[in-house]
């Protein structure tokens, strides 16, 4: 049976599913409510995004300012892409 998470976490069966995956409590939350707001597409691109080793590391900073990583002014592309892997 699925636990109910509250009403921070919108889809409680997918949050658990991610945390089962692996997935930090933070991501998890945040790919289980982006599925269950009709005004995002978690997986519309289905898998097509470019991979971050393809991106500028202007690119990089872009998304890890996007997603909240601290430090990231200071990160080599390299560690802007472990940074977001590991996020």
């Amino acid at each position: 049976m699925t636990k109910d998470h509250g009403p921070q976490i919108k889809k409680d069966r997918a949050y658990e599913d991610l945390r089962e995956q692996g997935y930090s409590k933070e991501k998890a939350a945040r790919i289980a409510n982006a599925q269950a707001n009709p005004n995002q597409n978690p997986s519309q691109k289905g898998g097509k995004a470019s991979k971050y080793e393809d991106r500028t590391k202007d690119e990089l900073y872009k998304k890890a300012k996007e997603v909240g990583i601290e430090g990231r002014s200071n990160m080599s592309k390299d560690d802007l892409i472990d940074a977001l892997r590991n996020h």
